[in-house]
């Protein structure tokens, strides 16, 4: 499936998902007067979200993956900041939403890892570098594709 918008992807959805669900938890007691941590874990919960927007629209294949590996330095960031908090004793109330979030940053994580990974295999060097030729070239390899797919599942 193609995506023609950032919104559409499910990556950045669980993404922007996440950070609505950090600053939910930054909202609770035992983040007053901790303005620094809860900054840093709210900036970089939205970092995830963003620079997935960012690399999407930036329109070349390596620009895409390198914002897919600074996202998933964002994830990554956010889940060390999760486990930081498990060892304080003042969010021990907060233990099992805490343990939900890295859960769920990990999957973000996976997730990016896999599309990269996709990515890295590719031929396409992205939407800015498609003139009308290749354009029309990869159209008609996928329209080729397709129809050697629908050909197989009739054969079966």
């Amino acid at each position: 499936m193609t995506y023609e918008r950032f919104e559409d992807l499910p990556v950045w959805k669980s993404a922007i998902a996440l950070a609505e669900k950090i600053y939910a938890l930054t909202d609770k007691a035992p983040f007053r007067r901790k303005y620094s941590l809860r900054d840093q874990i709210e900036r970089a919960s939205l970092s995830v979200s963003n620079n997935i927007a960012e690399g999407f629209e930036r329109g070349t294949t390596q620009e895409l993956l390198t914002f897919l590996y600074i996202s998933r330095g964002s994830a990554g960031e956010v889940r060390s900041m999760l486990c930081f908090l498990e060892r304080l004793p003042a969010f021990q109330d907060l233990k099992f939403e805490i343990s939900d979030l890295k859960l769920e940053a990990e999957g973000i994580s996976r997730q990016l890892r896999a599309w990269a990974d996709s990515l890295q295999n590719t031929e396409v060097k992205g939407q800015r570098y498609l003139n009308e030729k290749e354009k029309v070239f990869a159209k008609n390899k996928k329209e080729r594709a397709e129809f050697l797919d629908t050909l197989k599942s009739i054969k079966k």
